[in-house]
């Protein structure tokens, strides 16, 4: 990312504090907290084209117009939580506020960080913690992936549909289920083959050659749009997609249709369920740095509130616009009580 020397610098400085403080025994906070925002990506971190990037846009954006530096960490494959808070630590012990765990994986460390630094200003997105010093982002993933479903059943021509999830959590299910149920009510005779990567792990969302697989197998039996709630994984089944002529994937978090990593495949993307994680890093950042009240408590981003939302870049589902549009309005309304869980 842009300034580079200083981050290294920062990142030596960090590194240095962190030691010493260890060393000493220490279990306080010590030093200003001034020294800048703390950004721990989960597996696969900036560059996934999907999730990570997302929080990486609203962080950039946040460091640029506020002036302020900032330290990014990303958790590997094998983390444990004692591993993932480690990292939470390094940040909070060097002076970084405020501190964002991006995604729900971050749960049980920032817990316990936030409970030990309590005059540091925490967030998690996609996730819940409950404590005075933690923002939870939480969005509604079920309400934009209804959106997803009305397009897929509209645009199918096979009436059979694909939706691929890193993992079997239930905030991954939160978008099978609206995408499951935006897709029958628009097409009640549409099929869904829905496919995890990785029941049970995290490791699922940074597997884009099985994610290419899966995506494969789907189109075999005939499968002609496939939604991937998969995080790098699913850049890989964009991939499979793009190689099939009449098929279409759909993008998910960021609108997948202007990614750079993307691009050769951007004509295939139908449209992306976009959720605005950006805003909410951003929003939470600008509360911390800039107007020195820090958000807490749950953080809601819905469809009212513009949290998530169905893209139209391409211009491939402008001719069902309207549809889309009114399912959108019948949600905001209350009409549409749209599942926030699969169910086989």
């Amino acid at each position: 990312m842009r300034r580079v020397s200083t981050i290294a610098v920062a990142g030596i400085a960090t590194a240095a504090l962190a030691f010493s403080v260890t060393a000493c025994g220490s279990s306080s906070e010590e030093g200003s907290k001034d020294a800048g925002v703390g950004l721990a990506y989960d597996v696969g971190g900036r560059g996934d084209h999907s999730f990570n990037d997302s929080a990486a846009k609203g962080y950039d954006k946040a460091l640029k117009d506020f002036d302020v530096k900032g330290k990014e960490l990303t958790a590997k494959d094998g983390d444990t939580d004692a591993d993932r808070y480690d990292k939470l630590a390094s940040l909070a012990e060097a002076g970084y506020n405020p501190v964002i765990g991006v995604g729900y994986a971050w749960t049980p460390s920032l817990t316990k960080a936030a409970k030990k630094y309590k005059d540091t200003d925490f967030a998690i997105i996609d996730s819940v913690v409950d404590a005075k010093n933690v923002a939870s982002l939480v969005s509604a993933e079920h309400e934009g992936s209804y959106l997803a479903g009305v397009a897929a059943g509209l645009k199918t021509k096979s009436d059979k549909v694909g939706f691929i999830g890193g993992t079997d959590s239930a905030l991954i299910k939160k978008f099978a289920g609206g995408f499951q149920q935006g897709l029958k009510d628009t097409n009640p005779k549409a099929s869904l083959d829905v496919q995890w990567v990785q029941v049970g792990s995290a490791k699922g969302f940074g597997m884009p050659d099985r994610g290419k697989d899966i995506a494969e197998g789907m189109l075999s039996n005939k499968v002609d749009v496939i939604f991937s709630a998969a995080g790098g994984s699913g850049a890989g089944a964009i991939e499979a997609t793009a190689g099939k002529k009449g098929t279409w994937s759909i993008g998910v978090d960021g609108d997948q249709y202007y990614d750079k990593g993307l691009s050769q495949y951007k004509n295939s993307i139908l449209t992306s369920m976009v959720k605005n994680v950006d805003g909410s890093v951003y929003d939470f950042i600008k509360s911390v740095v800039k107007d020195k009240k820090a958000e807490s408590g749950v953080q809601s981003y819905d469809l009212k509130r513009g949290g998530v939302s169905l893209s139209y870049s391409g211009g491939f589902i402008d001719d069902i616009k309207p549809k889309i549009e009114a399912a959108k309005k019948k949600i905001i309304d209350g009409q549409i009580k749209v599942n926030d869980t699969y169910k086989d």
